[in-house]
């Protein structure tokens, strides 16, 4: 197989290869590191035999994405309050053409269930991945994991019920969590106290990740009154600091509606808010410097 061939298969799978490496670390930077250390592999191999770059190139990703897991659970241990996923600007194109097949990889990859997925273990965290996310069959996945199948499916059963145990039920109309996410901000902007306090649903949570960089709560804030007069007087004190012009922007994130908040043209912060019965149920919101560096906008 020619160099410039390798590079060819390699690119053609590489949105795999990244969405399995961020599914198992949640985050970006460790995802392309993993990838990238994929591709050295991939470019160094004797590839003469490989019959399924595919197969070969997802084992690579799956083991290399569990050496870097156990490093990256380690250095969370000591992460300063609330840990979320690094915020991972999702896309669907062709290749995920049906409706019912988009909603399941967006709840793969979703906010909540990569917060409950940070609680396996590091071989659960991978069989739910391949197994859920990208449908892999059991004897692959023992392929891939140098295990039997009976061990990966005693291992997959382990984590479907942990997640489903841990995993909020929260509906995932995009059109409703648009318009929800358009009421909330314009509630919070306009200092309308009773109108966010109507969005929001009696035991709502808000869970903010600064990691000690910026300010954000150092606990999970919950119930409405609360989370209400919280985000009301973060918007009057971030109105009144004259920290600069601030500006919105909507994205899709982790398969879901998002917003983006940009002060001075650089990103500040991401909200994201899952939504059931038509309220707000959680508000999600990444302060950390260092996981808004992909979302920079031109």
């Amino acid at each position: 197989m020619a160099t410039d061939t390798a590079t060819e298969v390699f690119e053609e799978h590489r949105p795999v290869l990244m969405g399995v490496a961020y599914r198992m670390l949640g985050r970006v930077a460790d995802a392309e590191d993993v990838v990238q250390d994929a591709w050295l592999r991939w470019s160094g191999a004797d590839r003469s035999d490989v019959r399924e770059p595919r197969g070969y190139l997802v084992r690579v990703t799956t083991r290399l994405a569990i050496d870097r897991l156990r490093h990256v659970q380690s250095r969370n241990e000591a992460y300063v309050g609330p840990w979320l996923p690094e915020p991972y600007v999702t896309h669907f194109g062709d290749a995920v053409p049906d409706t019912a097949e988009r909603a399941v990889l967006a709840d793969s990859v979703s906010l909540a269930v990569l917060v409950v997925l940070e609680s396996l273990s590091p071989l659960e965290r991978a069989v739910f991945v391949l197994r859920e996310a990208f449908g892999y069959p059991y004897a692959d996945i023992a392929t891939t994991l140098d295990r039997s199948e009976s061990a990966v499916r005693q291992l997959a059963g382990r984590a479907r019920r942990h997640v489903e145990e841990k995993r909020p039920r929260y509906e995932v109309d995009p059109a409703q969590r648009r318009d929800l996410t358009e009421r909330f901000i314009a509630a919070a902007t306009e200092g309308d106290l009773e109108g966010l306090m109507s969005l929001l649903a009696p035991d709502v949570r808000l869970v903010g990740d600064s990691g000690g960089r910026a300010q954000a709560p150092l606990r999970v804030i919950e119930s409405a009154d609360k989370v209400g007069r919280f985000l009301h007087g973060a918007a009057r004190k971030g109105a009144g600091k004259g920290a600069g012009e601030v500006s919105f922007r909507f994205l899709e994130v982790n398969g879901g509606a998002a917003l983006l908040v940009l002060v001075e043209g650089k990103p500040d912060s991401v909200f994201q808010l899952d939504v059931a019965d038509g309220r707000i149920q959680c508000v999600y919101i990444v302060r950390n410097p260092e996981k808004l560096l992909y979302l920079a906008v031109d």
